[in-house]
């Protein structure tokens, strides 16, 4: 079952068009908690909230936090989406009806299918490759580049929970941020499928490269096959089906505690083992390949430059160079394959 409390509102944060931090009070008990301003509306202080308190009981360091299911005091009168009928979170009591890219304009006809696609789509593990690849292809571009993001399954599902996007579409870093899959809420779009959410951001809304990859945190345990990263393979094999010219963004460490994501992650490695073709990999100045099958490219890193940005410079809480080296190497890496 659900572990849900009986909460009250405290006090309320802005309620930013996807997301809202409030302060609630379980039992005795004062905790921080958001709300999906999309799915349940915004809370006021006062209002009566039921909310899902698992993460915090887990102990999770990435989602540990409460997260509102319901608002009961104004959140029973919400009206869908007009004309919406595609779900998604489909059978879940947080099912809701939402306007895919997948129906076209307007009259209801969709986009043509344009094959092959060739535009240069990378595929990251972790969302907290997003900000640097986004600042090296904007630096590499000169900031003329149209660059999108698919957020894909495998970490946070929400579209409106991640800083980074908001603040990389503000910086003019991010051209457009399309949720496919389960992931729902894109600011330009939600898509059924990553095929499509690709297709459509690379010819309706003219991006001129595309970067696929979860939302923040990451589902996963230690084997090689269960982790919200192997989402990267689907990604590949969508952008080489699509006739993109795929690029692969390592997943690489310096000062990860687990060997088994020191230097090269086994994530990336498992990756790089099942897909079908090769791919491009993007490594920084110095790192050796890690095999012959694949094609492996070396790019600068500004690690300086990036740091100078303000944007995020810590990795699941600590520093790791070599970990930012490797995501703006993919961002040089995706502006050179235009």
């Amino acid at each position: 079952m659900l572990l849900l409390r009986r909460a009250t509102v405290l006090a309320v944060g802005p309620a930013e068009p996807m997301e809202q931090r409030i302060s609630i009070q379980v039992g005795e008990e004062r905790r921080s908690a958001i709300a999906d301003v999309g799915l349940v509306g915004a809370a006021q202080p006062g209002d009566e909230v039921i909310v899902n308190v698992e993460a915090v009981e887990l102990g999770l360091g990435s989602g540990g936090f409460d997260i509102v299911h319901c608002n009961l005091t104004r959140g029973l009168e919400g009206q869908g989406t007009p004309r919406a009928h595609v779900m998604k979170l489909n059978y879940t009591s947080l099912q809701h009806a939402v306007l895919p890219v997948e129906e076209g304009d307007a009259d209801g006809t969709p986009a043509a299918l344009q094959l092959p696609l060739r535009r240069p789509a990378a595929a990251i593990g972790l969302h907290g490759q997003l900000a640097p690849l986004a600042w090296a292809f904007g630096q590499s571009t000169g900031g003329e580049g149209r660059l999108g993001y698919v957020q894909t399954a495998g970490g946070a599902l929400p579209g409106g929970h991640s800083c980074v996007v908001r603040d990389l579409r503000d910086d003019g870093l991010l051209a457009g941020h399309l949720t496919a899959g389960p992931a729902y809420g894109g600011a330009d779009g939600e898509s059924i499928t990553t095929a499509a959410a690709l297709h459509h951001g690379l010819t309706e809304l003219r991006w001129d490269a595309v970067v696929a990859g979860p939302g923040p945190g990451i589902l996963g345990s230690g084997s090689a096959l269960g982790h919200g990263g192997l989402q990267t393979l689907d990604s590949l094999h969508t952008a080489l089906a699509l006739g993109c010219d795929a690029l692969l963004v390592p997943r690489m460490s310096s000062t990860d505690l687990r060997a088994r994501h020191r230097g090269l992650s086994h994530h990336t490695r498992t990756v790089l083992d099942l897909l079908l073709r090769p791919v491009v990999v993007a490594i920084p100045q110095g790192q050796s390949p890690a095999d012959e099958r694949h094609d492996w490219r070396e790019f600068p890193s500004d690690l300086d430059g990036y740091v100078a940005s303000g944007l995020p410079t810590r990795s699941m809480g600590r520093e790791d160079p070599l970990f930012f080296a490797a995501a703006l190497a993919g961002g040089t890496a995706l502006a050179h394959m235009r």
